[in-house]
């Protein structure tokens, strides 16, 4: 992989070759290849922390580029686009619901339920994760194993600046629904999120679960965190308005049967999802 990383990078410098030349079509190919069958990854936890590899982002950008328009044909359904659809799901142990589309170039492991959503280049899906009706999975997002993401969930993609992070979601998390997840942020494991969460990486999330006082912290919601929405006041020249904002009202037992800690959160906490 060092060695292919190092083609792809000195590849990217030469960007007037990039649809003539055979050999960098080939090394492309060849990554989108690893992706497909989750052998690389767009980031990969490291020392304790996720690291994006920056080098895979930049090969999915030059597959754009590279690819040709197609008409693709689904049945009675058809399509025009650069990028096949992912296939031979019973091969892959996945379940597909009608009408689930995952791209080529996304990674779903075995287990994976896929009800009718959507999947983009570049992402990642853990085993066993469930991905409900309408929920969106934008490019290069990191899902880990069980994962719920619920109805209508919104998770965005990145893929410039290529040193960006994208989403990241770590293992056993409970995204409640319509909740939207954008701009890098990063969900650790076993956090549950309440229905209509929104984070980016510029909205205030205040953990409300000490005496002392509310913590603020940007982008990252800890470990067994129970979230749910909630605003602040702030002060305009025109008056005084109210802010959205998430709030980390409580803990999931990390000790406790996941499925049991996850329903003992939900009840406890009154957490609509």
């Amino acid at each position: 992989m060092n060695q292919l990383e190092s083609r792809i990078e000195e590849a990217w410098r030469e960007k007037d070759t990039w649809y003539t030349n055979k050999y960098t079509k080939d090394l492309v190919n060849q990554v989108l290849y690893y992706l497909e069958k989750g052998e690389i990854r767009v980031c990969n936890f490291v020392h304790e922390t996720w690291k994006v590899n920056e080098w895979v982002k930049r090969a999915i950008i030059m597959y754009f580029s590279i690819q040709k328009m197609n008409k693709i044909e689904l049945g009675p359904l058809e399509f025009y686009d650069k990028i096949p659809i992912k296939n031979q799901y019973k091969e892959k142990g996945i379940r597909v619901v009608p009408h689930a589309i995952a791209r080529y170039g996304s990674y779903i492991s075995p287990g994976v339920i896929l009800m009718p959503s959507y999947v983009n280049i570049g992402a990642y899906i853990g085993k066993e994760t469930m991905v409900d009706t309408w929920a969106t999975i934008g490019s290069c997002a990191q899902i880990g194993n069980r994962v719920h993401i619920s109805g209508g969930v919104g998770i965005g993609g990145v893929l410039e600046p290529v040193q960006d992070h994208p989403v990241i979601i770590e293992d056993d998390v409970f995204i409640g629904s319509r909740c939207i997840l954008v701009e890098g942020v990063l969900i650790q494991k076993g956090a549950v999120l309440g229905a209509n969460v929104v984070l980016t990486a510029s909205i205030k999330i205040f953990d409300i679960t000490d005496n002392s006082g509310p913590i603020e912290i940007k982008g990252v919601i800890p470990k067994y965190s129970v979230v749910i929405p909630g605003s602040y006041p702030k002060k305009y020249p025109a008056g005084i308005y109210y802010i959205p904002c998430a709030m980390i009202i409580g803990k999931r037992k990390e000790s406790t049967d996941k499925k049991t800690s996850l329903n003992d959160a939900l009840r406890t906490h009154n957490i609509s999802v």
